[in-house]
C-alpha cells in the first residue's frame, strides 16, 4: 500500500558547492519521480525541498549522505514540512535554482 506523498526539507553541509551537487541531486530526484527544488545557500550549504512518496524521499536522503563523486558531505538534516512552507514547486520534476 502506497503512503500519502509528503514534503521534506533537507540541508546538506560539507564541500557541496561547486562540485555538481545541485545538478546531481536534481538528476537523482528526477530518477526517483520526485518533485522539488535544490539551491545553494549563502552559508555554504545546499537546501533541497522535495515532494513525493515517503519511500522515495528516504532513498533521496540516503543518496544525499554521499552525493556526487567530488562532494564531501559532513551532515544532512531532514525535516518534514507543510505544503505552505515548501512554496511553489514544479508539478513534475526537480528544479535547480
Amino acid at each position: 500500500m502506497s503512503q500519502d506523498p509528503q514534503f521534506c526539507r533537507y540541508l546538506v553541509s560539507g564541500r557541496v558547492q561547486g562540485v555538481f551537487f545541485r545538478a546531481s541531486t536534481a538528476e537523482h530526484a528526477n530518477s526517483l519521480g520526485l518533485s522539488g527544488r535544490v539551491k545553494n545557500l549563502a552559508n555554504g550549504r545546499v537546501e533541497i525541498v522535495a515532494f513525493g512518496d515517503p519511500d522515495k524521499l528516504a532513498l533521496l536522503e540516503a543518496w544525499l549522505h554521499h552525493g556526487p563523486p567530488y562532494a564531501r558531505v559532513d551532515a544532512v538534516t531532514a525535516e518534514p514540512i507543510s505544503k505552505e512552507l515548501a512554496g511553489d514547486l514544479a508539478p513534475d520534476g526537480f528544479l535547480v535554482n
